[in-house]
């Protein structure tokens, strides 16, 4: 049987972590095999990485460094976890894979998209989700949601500001509109058991 990489995108306090987790009981519930992870992180040195993106000032990093960064930690990340799940058969189900460097990185940050597209063409290669489901909510919504999970340790991108997340979600509807065999927009601003149906509806037919 042959691998399923799924992604899930979208902004800050989007509800994303709480459906991989229903998700992927619902996934294991039919025996297949699956492994959830997330971005930046996944691995050892993706980990590592992690901690200089999402703590600290929100300005000590340009987005041309932040997106040094993020390929870095997400090649690690394929050669450790990713590639060889796939390859195993495994549902790898991750929190956040390259549309997010294009919409923060790219959309939102100001990088020029052609270092994005080189870098996916580098470290990315042919390692593309099969399905990415994208959560849209107004992003008022969403900070406040993620203001009210705590965690301010991890702060750094929620406290670039209001324009800044409008602009990650702007991003984010472009891409999807650009990629819609891919990409499916999500309505977060649904009840958890509405959502969690939507995304069903998605990912059934791949299984």
């Amino acid at each position: 049987m042959s691998g399923l990489f799924i992604t899930f995108e979208g902004g800050e306090g989007t509800g994303k972590s709480t459906q991989i987790r229903r998700l992927a009981a619902r996934i294991a519930a039919s025996g297949r095999a699956v492994v959830t992870t997330r971005e930046p992180g996944g691995s050892e040195g993706g980990e590592s990485i992690r901690s200089l993106l999402v703590s600290g000032d929100p300005g000590r990093w340009s987005p041309e460094a932040e997106a040094l960064l993020n390929y870095a930690a997400r090649d690690s990340h394929l050669h450790t976890l990713v590639r060889p799940a796939l390859a195993k058969g495994c549902v790898v189900i991750c929190d956040r894979f390259m549309d997010s460097s294009r919409a923060y990185q790219g959309y939102a940050g100001g990088c020029d998209l052609k270092l994005i597209d080189g870098l996916d063409f580098a470290i990315v290669g042919a390692t593309r989700p099969a399905l990415t489901l994208v959560f849209d909510l107004d992003p008022v919504n969403g900070l406040a949601r993620a203001k009210a999970r705590g965690g301010a340790v991890e702060d750094r991108f929620e406290r670039k500001g209001l324009p800044f997340h409008q602009n990650i979600r702007a991003g984010f509807l472009t891409i999807a509109a650009a990629d819609p065999a891919r990409c499916k927009v999500i309505d977060a601003s649904r009840g958890e058991e509405d959502v969690a149906d939507a995304i069903w509806a998605h990912v059934a037919p791949w299984l």
